[in-house]
């Protein structure tokens, strides 16, 4: 039996209390862990566990019947965290995004060498059908090679979003919606393309001026023969959210659709039905995930535990690949200039305090307060 502790009981944490608690056969949450204890009472209460409770994280770390830590807090918070449970003889499975900068990212991944121990970074998205099948089909050579690419990254998020103390500031929050929330699709689409050798961008804040960060940013990722384009936002209306994989052969997408051209003679194109069925006949055998979300992901770091394997779907090592991508776009968004990958330890943007230094303050915060009365968030999830 798998014991597992929650540090931060926010919104976020019911996706993985809740995940939690449809293994019970494999694990047991036996604390739960927030500096507003009354908050972790009310989850405590909300799930019917019987588990401690604490406001003291490292009081948590210290004890020896803990063998798994979710991470949950704020983003600032992430690697301190993660780095303790860590070198107390924890798995640790941490909160998107990973941490603040790519020096903490290094950090935790040391830490976890060190240990022993998994280190897992929540990208419940790759846990999903949709996105196991596209990733399954570019694999195939259906489609050929990539030659551009399109993430949309549609959110949004209403003024009084940003009020909640820890949103809204490059300190706390790390960033605006290219961190916090295009990383969903940042991190599949790093999965399925691979990392640019190049990065240039441009971004704003154009509807939310209580806060420091953007709520906008468009960004050009080249590789040495595609480009892709990656759009982050929390003002589009209707939250439209997209993958779009342009091969050789033939356009491939989530949410899904498959198309494919041949030449006239003219070179204008026709539709190449023959590898549009072969394309969808691939896809429609792909077996269904036994669990999608946090609940798959959850069961893949208990499976890495069980097995003793550690092998885990999304490693630090991953999450670390996602975020160099997501400061190299604050890079080149701050300094005018197209940045070249990979980071370097003396790029502006590999520190937290260089971050800090460096990012743009597009307005001041102006609202703080400690918690919404309604708690009810959106999870970025499985599509079809």
């Amino acid at each position: 039996m798998i014991r597992v502790a929650v540090i931060g009981t926010g919104a976020i944490s019911d996706a993985h209390i809740g995940a939690y608690s449809q293994f019970a056969d494999r694990c047991r949450i036996v604390a739960l862990c927030d500096i507003a204890s009354e908050k972790a009472e009310e989850k405590k209460r909300k799930f019917a566990l019987d588990c401690a409770v604490t406001g003291d994280c490292d009081e948590l770390l210290s004890r020896g019947d803990i063998d798994l830590v979710s991470v949950c807090t704020p983003p600032f918070t992430h690697a301190e965290i993660a780095i303790n449970a860590l070198r107390s003889g924890k798995h640790v499975l941490v909160e998107k995004p990973m941490a603040s900068s790519l020096a903490e990212c290094d950090r935790m991944n040391e830490a976890a060498a060190a240990s022993g121990k998994i280190l897992s970074v929540v990208s419940q998205n790759r846990f999903g059908d949709a996105a196991m099948k596209l990733k399954r089909v570019l694999e195939s050579g259906l489609v050929g090679r990539i030659l551009h690419a399109q993430v949309d990254s549609f959110w949004w998020r209403g003024y009084s979003y940003y009020d909640l103390w820890w949103r809204g500031t490059w300190e706390k929050e790390g960033g605006g919606c290219t961190l916090n929330h295009a990383v969903h699709h940042i991190d599949l689409f790093q999965w399925m393309m691979g990392m640019p050798d190049q990065v240039t961008a441009v971004m704003r804040n154009t509807a939310h001026d209580n806060a420091e960060v953007e709520d906008l940013s468009v960004a050009i990722l080249s590789y040495p023969r595609a480009i892709a384009q990656v759009t982050s936002s929390v003002v589009h209306h209707g939250q439209e959210q997209q993958l779009v994989f342009q091969g050789e052969k033939a356009r491939v997408s989530m949410p899904w659709r498959a198309t494919a051209s041949l030449a006239q003679e003219n070179g204008f194109p026709v539709v190449h039905a023959e590898l549009e069925r072969e394309i969808e006949a691939f896809a429609s055998g792909i077996p269904p995930l036994r669990h999608v979300g946090h609940k798959g992901q959850i069961d893949d770091v208990l499976t890495a535990i069980e097995s003793g394997t550690g092998r885990v779907l999304v490693t630090g090592h991953e999450g670390r690949k996602t975020l160099e991508i997501i400061n190299a776009i604050y890079e080149s968004a701050a300094t005018g200039a197209t940045v070249e990958l990979p980071l370097r330890p003396d790029s502006p943007f590999f520190t937290r305090d260089g971050i800090l230094a460096h990012a743009p303050r597009f307005y001041p915060k102006k609202n703080a307060i400690a918690a919404f009365g309604s708690n009810e968030i959106s999870i970025s999830g499985e599509q079809k």
